[in-house]
C-alpha cells in the first residue's frame, strides 16, 4: 500500500503508538513460522453482539479476512476506533472481510453491544464465549489483528494495527490481496491481556474420562437421533462410533451444526432445549483435541440396545392416518392439502399430538388444522376453512405438547386438514405418515390460540447476503406467550422474535442467529412471556441470497413470497393464550381483533403505526401507491390502521405455509 494513502485515511500514529500499540521488533524467523505461518484457522461459526450469525469458511471468496481482538475497557483499542474505521473505509470495494472477535470471559452480550455502539467500531463483534475461537488463533491481547489468507487460511500477519508511518496490518492485507508474503509476519502488541485458562492444558485434556463424561453427554445429547430408526446420518452408540466421528464432532460444534437447536439460550430459555451447555462444549472439544482418548471402564453405551420410541410421549388416544402420497424421485411437488375425517362423537381438549413420520427424507413439513365440516369429493383441505391447529412437523419437531391445564377444543365431527410439503430425494417412495392426538380427562383451565405472522410482500434482491425484512402484530388484550415456530425456505439465514412495549422498550424475545432450513422448531418458553394489551411482537427475518449461502438455489434471481423453496417466506407462528379467557368464559371477538391489525403489521417496516409510501413494495405496495393519497385521509404522509383498512382486498387477508 502506498503510505499517502492510508496517511490520508487513517491518521493512526498518536492513538495507536500511545496505547499498546507501539512500534516493536520483528520477532525471530522460526516463532513466526511456528506462531504466525505455520497457523490454519479452522472453521467457526459466531454470532454477533447484535444477534448475526458469521461464518468463516464461507468468506472463501474474499481477497483477505481481518480479525481483531477485542474486550471491553481496552483504552488502547477505544482510541484507535477511529483509525480501525479508516482502516476498513480503505479497502470498501477491496473484498476484505472485517471483524471483531470478543473471547473475554468477564465480557457479556450487552455491554459489548454498548461497547461496540459508544465507540463506533464500524464491524460486528462477535462472541467467542467458549474461547474455542480464541484459543484456536492463539489469540492473547485485546487489539491484536489477525490478517487471514481465504486462500488457504493461514495466518498471514499477527500484531497490532501499527502507526501512520508504520501501517502493518495494512500492509499485511495489501500482500495477501497480491498473493505476496508479509514482510513480518508476527510483531509483539501490549493490548488488555484476554485470559484463556483452558489453552496449554492437552495433557488434562487427556485425562478427560470417556466413560463417566463424555459417553454419558452423547447418550443425553446425541444419540436420541444417532441411533437406529433415528433421524441422524449415523450412530453414536459405542466408543468406536464416536471416535471414527470425532473431527467431524469437533467441526459440528464449531459451526453450530449440531445439536440442530439454533436458538440462543442467552436470550431465552426454553424447554426441551437440545443445546449443549457451554461446559459441555468445551468438554467434548478439548477431549476430541486431545485425541479422544478412550481411557479405562466398561464403555457404558456398548452394552445397551437404542432404537427411536414408535411414539414418543406413549400410545396416543386417537391416531389419524394421513391420506398416503407417492412422491416422485425427482421434479417440484406442489403442496398437498389431504384431510382426515375426525371421528370422535363428543369433543376432545386436546392436550398433545405427534407424528409418525414415514418417509423423513421426503416430508419437509405438515401443518394441520381443524375443519367444522368433512370437504366434499374433489375439494381439497384448503387453509381458509380451519380452526385451531393440532400439531406441526417439521424436521426437528416430532411433537407438541400444550403446558400444564391449556388446551384446544375439537368439536366431535368434521375433520382434520393437512398441508403436506414434499420434497423429492432422487428415489420414488409412498408416504404414510401418522399423527396420534392426546386428550385431557378433564377440560382444562385455559384455550391455546394460534397466530401466524406473515408477510406476502416479501422480496430479496439478487446477490444480497443480509436481506432484512419485518412484520408485526398488535396484541388488543393482555396475553402469555408460550412458544413459536419460524419458517423462511433456502435463503434463511437468521430469525428473531421481538417484543415493543406499550411505552416503547424494545427486546429480544427469542433469537435464531443461525436459521436451518433442514430443522423446523417450535421453541416453547420456559418461563411464558407476558404480552401487556398494545405490546407489538415484532417478527424480523435475514435472508441471505448471495453466491455464499450454499442452500442457494440461484443468487441471480430476485426472491418473492411463495410456497415452493425455491421462493421465500416469512412466517412466524405464535402460541398463546388470553390472560382473563378461560374455558367457561370465552371470548371470540379477541382474535378478530387481533387479525385487524394484520395489514399494518405487514406494511409498516419501521414500526411507527403508518405505513409511508417508501414502506410499500412488491403487487400489494403497487396498487397501494397509485390510491395514496386519496387514503391518507389525514394528510400525514402515512397511512394509519384506519386509513389502510378502507384499502381491504389489496393485502391478502391469509398466508399459509
Amino acid at each position: 500500500m502506498k503510505m499517502g494513502r492510508y496517511l490520508a485515511v487513517a491518521g493512526v500514529s498518536i492513538a495507536a503508538m500511545a496505547f499498546g500499540f507501539a512500534v516493536t521488533e520483528p520477532m525471530s524467523r522460526s516463532a513466526q513460522a511456528q506462531s504466525a505461518e505455520g497457523l490454519k484457522a479452522d472453521d467457526f461459526r459466531l454470532t454477533s453482539a447484535d444477534l448475526q450469525s458469521y461464518q468463516l469458511y464461507p468468506m472463501a471468496d474474499a481477497k483477505a479476512v481481518v480479525i481483531i481482538a477485542q474486550a471491553n475497557g481496552d483504552a488502547g483499542l477505544r482510541r484507535i476506533a477511529p483509525d480501525l474505521r479508516a482502516l476498513k473505509a480503505s479497502f470498501d470495494g477491496k473484498h476484505v472481510e472485517f471483524m471483531m472477535l470478543n473471547s473475554n470471559l468477564a465480557d457479556e452480550r450487552t455491554a459489548i453491544l454498548t461497547e461496540a455502539t459508544q465507540f463506533n467500531f464500524g464491524m460486528p463483534v462477535l462472541l467467542d464465549a467458549n474461547q474455542l475461537v480464541g484459543e484456536q488463533l492463539g489469540i492473547t491481547r485485546s487489539g491484536e489483528v489477525l490478517v487471514l489468507d481465504p486462500k488457504t487460511w493461514r495466518v498471514a500477519y499477527r500484531g497490532p494495527l501499527g502507526a501512520a508511518a508504520n501501517p502493518w496490518a495494512s500492509q499485511a492485507i495489501d500482500a495477501v490481496i497480491a498473493g505476496r508474503p508479509v514482510a513480518t509476519a508476527q510483531r509483539a502488541l501490549q493490548g488488555q491481556l484476554i485470559n484463556f485458562p483452558e489453552r496449554g492444558h492437552n495433557a488434562q485434556h487427556a485425562q478427560i474420562s470417556y466413560v463417566r463424561t463424555i459417553a454419558p453427554l452423547i447418550e443425553q445429547k446425541c444419540v436420541g437421533c444417532h441411533q437406529s430408526g433415528g433421524i441422524g446420518p449415523m450412530q453414536l452408540t459405542s466408543y468406536e462410533r464416536i471416535r471414527a466421528m470425532a473431527p467431524m464432532i469437533r467441526e459440528t460444534l464449531r459451526t453450530k451444526r449440531m445439536p440442530p437447536f439454533h436458538a440462543d439460550n442467552t436470550i431465552t430459555h426454553f424447554l426441551d432445549d437440545q443445546s449443549l451447555t457451554g461446559e459441555q462444549i468445551r468438554t467434548l472439544t478439548h477431549w476430541i483435541e486431545a485425541g479422544a482418548p478412550r481411557g479405562e471402564g466398561a464403555d457404558p453405551l456398548a452394552g445397551k440396545t437404542y432404537a427411536a420410541a414408535e411414539w414418543p410421549l406413549g400410545k396416543p388416544d386417537l391416531i389419524l392416518n394421513i391420506p398416503a402420497f407417492t412422491v416422485p424421485a425427482t421434479g417440484v411437488v406442489q403442496y398437498q392439502r389431504p384431510f382426515a375425517p375426525f371421528t370422535e362423537k363428543q369433543g376432545k381438549w386436546l392436550r398433545a399430538a405427534t407424528f409418525k413420520v414415514d418417509q423423513r427424507q421426503a416430508v419437509h413439513h405438515i401443518l394441520t388444522g381443524y375443519m367444522a365440516k368433512v370437504p366434499g369429493a374433489g375439494v381439497t383441505a384448503n387453509e381458509l376453512s380451519w380452526g385451531a391447529s393440532i400439531g406441526t412437523y417439521g424436521v426437528g419437531t416430532d411433537w407438541a405438547a400444550a403446558p400444564a391445564d391449556v388446551g384446544i377444543y375439537l368439536p366431535a365431527g368434521g375433520a382434520i386438514g393437512f398441508q403436506n410439503h414434499y420434497t423429492p430425494f432422487g428415489r420414488e417412495v409412498t408416504d404414510n405418515t401418522k399423527i396420534g392426538l392426546y386428550y385431557y380427562d378433564k377440560p382444562p383451565r385455559w384455550i391455546m390460540h394460534n397466530y401466524v405472522i406473515a408477510d406476502t410482500t416479501i422480496s430479496i434482491a439478487a446477490g444480497e447476503e443480509r436481506h432484512v425484512e419485518n412484520a408485526y402484530v398488535t396484541f388488543p388484550k393482555d396475553a402469555l406467550l408460550y412458544g413459536t415456530l419460524f419458517h423462511t425456505h433456502y435463503r434463511g439465514a437468521g430469525v428473531k422474535l421481538e417484543i415493543q412495549y406499550p411505552d416503547g422498550r424494545r427486546e429480544p424475545v427469542i433469537s435464531v442467529p443461525r436459521y436451518d432450513f433442514n430443522w423446523q422448531h417450535d421453541y416453547r418458553l420456559a418461563e411464558p412471556l407476558r404480552v401487556p394489551a398494545g405490546s407489538k411482537l415484532i417478527a424480523t427475518y435475514v435472508y441471505d441470497n448471495s453466491r455464499r449461502n450454499p442452500m442457494n438455489p440461484d443468487p441471480t434471481r430476485t426472491v418473492p413470497w411463495g410456497d415452493q423453496s425455491s421462493d421465500e417466506m416469512l412466517y412466524t407462528a405464535l402460541s398463546f393464550r388470553w390472560m382473563d379467557e378461560t374455558v367457561d368464559k370465552p371470548t371470540p371477538t379477541y382474535l378478530a381483533m387481533l387479525s385487524a391489525g394484520r395489514s399494518i403489521g405487514i406494511l409498516d417496516a419501521n414500526v411507527n403505526n403508518k405505513v409511508e409510501r417508501d414502506e410499500l413494495k412488491g403487487s400489494t405496495g403497487t396498487l397501494l401507491r397509485a390510491r395514496f393519497m386519496m387514503l391518507d385521509r389525514n394528510g400525514d404522509g402515512g397511512l394509519d390502521a384506519t386509513e389502510l383498512a378502507s384499502a381491504s382486498g389489496a393485502i391478502p387477508s391469509e398466508a399459509h405455509d
